[in-house]
């Protein structure tokens, strides 16, 4: 038939079309068949794309010798399908005369991506399972599906966000793999500038390595072995790293606060002139835990730390959550998260700290609720207590506030806002004069490798524009636009 229909003039044109349709009602007829485990599965999630793309390529494969226009129909049907919105949508809001209030749905696609690339390059059982080739065929099967995704800076954020809590908690499988990750990002295109950020991440680790060892070996000149032992510290460039300005105060134990001087004074020495800022949100240690059961290492945030050293001199003592929250200076929304990981922590069996009354979620803390240690606290192994052991309580906790998801969607939309607004001002610059459409289709261009600017944003951004007297319309076409110096 393929043969047939390519000899006469437009002939193949209905039977792209069909292909097209076919692709794109029974790829998501698929996704909403699976949409019970693939929403809450990002594994399962991304295998079911690239079992529809395997499919799909097949199909034209064999019906239609993998013919470029067809190979163009099934592409532009796998991105349809790819940045679908039926099966589940990430909200991100929408900017109106400098008031971000409405809510714009878009693909969670990208989101789900990045996820699964994390459970891939962090220590996890999967990564456990595979070996260095699986993983490494998995991650590149994950660019193949990337470069059918319309909004990659969505992919950028979420992916920049699990690389930074890895690299802090050390927590990669495998750091050659890491680093290979980010090349292979700069190779299917993504902005030089991001993945600049990424390599940078990498370099501020090996540094701080190197500065660790110097500031120990400055420790024990000093004869301070004690502290030498304990203390860990990552310099961090600001630039690369930060998602948010927004620093959370919080009062450290004394034997925390000690370190601090040290740290900035040997810095100083090395470096003249700038500035260290710290991050206790970043942070994290490990608190020994003993009572009668037995002695347990406790793996927690900087929060936790500041919750649970109250009771280092009071170990017995109920104390009111106004006292805690007075004790450790913390916002009382995360004064909130932090207690309600101590006292209700998914993973155990018999948790840290016990409260009254008993809570059904951190909003039913009042400033009465009494807080006290778990004498009886143990770890549970095949319904054994254990007398010696390790537990991780940070959990997602790590580098997250409150306020930080929408923060993040708050600052894609204000990303793309700068991003558009750069873009038009790149192609004026080097047009002087050009039509609207010529304008929206080379904007189109430059931006297709981080989001696909809408219509609406693209209108928004040129009256900015044009306000700042960066460009003015014809006054003869108003459909024309003329570059300012």
């Amino acid at each position: 038939m393929f043969k047939l229909m390519d000899r006469v003039l437009d002939g193949i044109a209905p039977m792209l079309k069909d292909l097209e349709e076919h692709i794109v009602s029974q790829g998501l007829a698929d996704m909403k068949a699976a949409a019970e485990y693939i929403t809450t599965d990002s594994e399962k999630y991304v295998e079911q794309l690239l079992n529809l793309f395997t499919r799909f390529s097949q199909l034209v494969k064999d019906a239609f010798s993998d013919d470029p226009r067809f190979l163009t129909s099934r592409d532009k049907a796998y991105k349809y399908v790819v940045n679908d919105i039926t099966v589940f949508k990430l909200e991100l809001p929408t900017k109106q005369k400098g008031v971000i209030n409405k809510t714009q749905p878009e693909s969670k696609c990208p989101e789900l991506l990045a996820n699964y690339c994390d459970m891939l390059l962090r220590k996890t059982p999967l990564s456990k399972k595979l070996t260095s080739d699986e993983i490494e065929t998995k991650l590149k099967n994950v660019l193949l599906v990337l470069k059918y995704v319309t909004n990659k800076d969505v992919f950028m954020r979420y992916h920049k966000a699990h690389l930074t809590r890895r690299l802090i908690l050390d927590t990669s499988a495998d750091s050659e793999k890491e680093e290979n990750m980010v090349e292979w990002l700069r190779e299917v295109g993504m902005p030089a500038d991001y993945v600049n950020k990424l390599a940078r991440m990498f370099q501020d680790i090996k540094v701080s390595q190197t500065l660790n060892h110097e500031f120990k070996d400055t420790l024990y000149l000093n004869s301070k072995e004690s502290i030498a032992d304990y203390v860990n510290i990552k310099i961090l460039n600001a630039g690369a790293w930060m998602r948010s300005s927004e620093r959370v105060p919080v009062s450290l134990p004394r034997e925390l606060e000690d370190y601090i001087p040290e740290v900035e004074e040997f810095y100083k020495r090395k470096h003249n002139g700038r500035k260290l800022q710290w991050h206790h949100l970043m942070s994290n240690g490990i608190v020994t835990f003993s009572n009668e059961i037995g002695r347990f290492d406790i793996e927690v945030t900087t929060f936790q730390m500041a919750v649970l050293f109250a009771w280092n001199q009071r170990p017995k003592e109920k104390i009111p959550f106004e006292n805690l929250k007075l004790a450790t200076e913390l916002q009382d929304i995360e004064l909130r998260r932090t207690l309600w990981s101590l006292v209700a922590f998914p993973k155990i069996k018999k948790q840290v700290l016990c409260c009254d009354p008993e809570p059904k979620s951190p909003k039913d803390f009042t400033d009465a609720t009494r807080f006290w240690i778990n004498q009886q606290f143990a770890l549970v192994k095949n319904s054994k207590l254990q007398k010696r052991g390790k537990i991780n309580l940070i959990g997602r906790l790590q580098l997250s506030t409150e306020k930080s998801k929408e923060e993040d969607n708050e600052g894609i939309v204000q990303l793309r806002i700068l991003r558009t607004q750069e873009a038009i001002v790149k192609i004026m610059k080097m047009r002087k004069r050009i039509t609207n459409a010529q304008l929206q289709s080379e904007l189109v261009e430059i931006l297709k490798n981080m989001f696909l600017p809408s219509k609406k944003m693209i209108k928004e951004q040129i009256e900015w524009l044009i306000e700042h007297k960066y460009m003015q319309r014809d006054e003869e076409n108003i459909n024309t636009f003329i570059y300012m110096a």
